[in-house]
């Protein structure tokens, strides 16, 4: 699992048949207090995550054992909205 925060979304009107009504968000990574890093990437929304929501991920195998995307062909998928992170017992995010 990867934490990261949602940036934007995306819209595909030709895709895959699995994916039809599927959301589609665009993701990037953070360290563990929220700060982002790395490249964006595409994840399946399976919650209803939102722009500016911290998310967490699932990739490769994993991310096709979701009920909404088994036997899909899908790297990420977004399994849980975080509510609040603590580290060192400090919260360093928390949803507003």
């Amino acid at each position: 699992m990867l934490i990261a925060e949602v940036i934007g979304t995306t819209i595909s009107t030709i895709k895959d048949e699995k994916l039809t009504g599927r959301k589609l968000l665009i993701l990037r990574q953070t360290d563990e207090t929220g700060t982002p890093f790395g490249k964006p990437y595409v994840a399946v929304d399976t919650l209803d995550a939102g722009v500016g929501d911290l998310v967490l991920t699932a990739h490769g195998s994993g991310g096709r054992q979701t009920y909404l995307t088994k036997d899909s062909p899908v790297d990420a998928v977004i399994m849980a909205v975080i509510d609040h992170l603590a580290v060192g017992g400090e919260v360093v995010y928390r949803k507003e």
